[in-house]
């Protein structure tokens, strides 16, 4: 151990003339934990918020979408699901139309979107099979049958409709003539199940119903509006759009992707867990103060004792040393305290969920948490830099006490 380490842990151990400066210290450690438990638990509810909803929005949504331009019908969608699924960063891909319509129950009528798919194609695509209950092989029905539709489980509750309940959908692209002039056509169709997928915005909009009914009800003979597709790795949808639009032949087809769609949820989710960072970082600041003032106050009491070092040879360096030491250790015991106290309560936070979000104002339900360690390593740095800086002006002043000065006011 050397000269400086030695001096700062005896003036950290050693008894004080007053308790108040010991205090003062178990405070400033007190305050460097709190500021790093808070910022390890906030980062990692930050984090689990981020990769849950990633999750379900890959889940719901495809990876990359192949549209045409003006969102014109594809005919040959056949052909095309084919040439995409040759390429080997493509698993599988699902042709769907996708339209607003208005939807009636028996507790009233609302906006939905309305997505035709073939299920069993879908399911190779999403995850709908895991989100809707009772399971359903297909949705496809003889001529002489009701249609059947997948309706959320929130615009069920909306609706007060339930499994085998009758639904009505309402068609913006087809009409009749009635005595009161052109009306919207409308098309019954039976609940066979509801989707729920945790994501409110979806639960309370979606309505699925089979690929042949849709065309029928949005007038699409043949044709569909897109082909999504499930690929390799989700995160690289961009460039897999690209590649995907120049297998099928470029202009007139445009490819869209999950990332794009949901930019400004990432962009505002990023954004927040900078700014909390940063915020809560204020806590350490508070903290760093408290060191700051706990140093001056033993550089105070200890006037005597620098005066007799530098008398004995201690170089000014030395001096700034030990009390740059002293307050790193405050600041290191703080960042351990807190981190081992941030780890635990995530812990705890995240195996029993006590903590559970309103549905209809957040898209998932319960506080989700995934620590990370470059957080950790993140937040510990950031905490001995302020502790650092905190100590460095304390430490300078007594670096500069003249020795007999400092001698002769004792």
């Amino acid at each position: 151990m050397s000269f400086e380490w030695f001096v700062a842990w005896r003036y950290l151990r050693a008894k004080r003339k007053t308790r108040f400066i010991s205090i003062i210290t178990f405070i400033s450690i007190a305050g460097v934990a709190v500021g790093v438990m808070a910022l390890i638990v906030v980062l990692a509810v930050m984090n689990g918020f981020e990769n849950e909803i990633h999750r379900r929005i890959i889940g719901i949504n495809a990876h990359v979408i192949l549209l045409r331009y003006g969102n014109q019908p594809i005919t040959d969608y056949e052909r095309i699901g084919e040439t995409l699924e040759e390429l080997p960063e493509i698993v599988a891909s699902s042709p769907f139309t996708y339209a607003k319509a208005v939807m009636r129950g028996s507790g009233g009528s609302d906006g939905v979107v309305v997505r035709g798919i073939d299920l069993a194609k879908e399911a190779r695509v999403t995850d709908i099979r895991e989100n809707i209950s009772p399971p359903l092989e297909t949705l496809a029905t003889p001529p002489e049958r009701i249609p059947l539709a997948i309706i959320g489980d929130e615009l069920a509750k909306r609706l007060r409709v339930s499994i085998g309940d009758t639904v009505a959908i309402s068609s913006p692209f087809d009409y009749v003539i009635t005595p009161m002039g052109l009306m919207p056509a409308v098309s019954r169709f039976e609940v066979a199940s509801l989707f729920s997928s945790g994501m409110f915005e979806y639960d309370q909009s979606l309505v699925y119903i089979d690929i042949e009914d849709a065309q029928s009800l949005f007038d699409l003979p043949g044709g569909v509006i897109g082909i999504a597709t499930k690929i390799t790795d989700p995160y690289t949808a961009p460039e897999v759009g690209r590649i995907a639009v120049s297998a099928v032949g470029g202009f007139p087809y445009r490819a869209n992707n999950w990332i794009e769609l949901n930019r400004n949820l990432f962009t505002w989710m990023k954004t927040e867990k900078k700014v909390m960072f940063w915020i809560l970082s204020l806590i350490i600041m508070v903290a760093a103060f408290n060191i700051a003032s706990t140093l001056i106050m033993v550089v105070m009491e200890k006037t005597k004792d620098i005066g007799i070092m530098k008398s004995m040879g201690a170089r000014s360096g030395s001096i700034m040393r030990i009390f740059v030491f002293e307050g790193l250790v405050i600041g290191i015991i703080g960042t351990v305290v807190g981190s081992v106290a941030g780890y635990v309560l995530a812990s705890l936070l995240d195996r029993y969920q006590f903590v559970t979000l309103p549905g209809d104002v957040y898209p998932i339900e319960t506080l989700p948490v995934e620590m990370q360690g470059l957080d950790f390593a993140v937040v510990a740095l950031a905490a001995v830099a302020i502790s650092f800086a905190a100590a460095v002006y304390p430490s300078w002043k007594a670096s500069r006490l003249a020795p007999a000065e400092a001698i002769r006011r004792e």
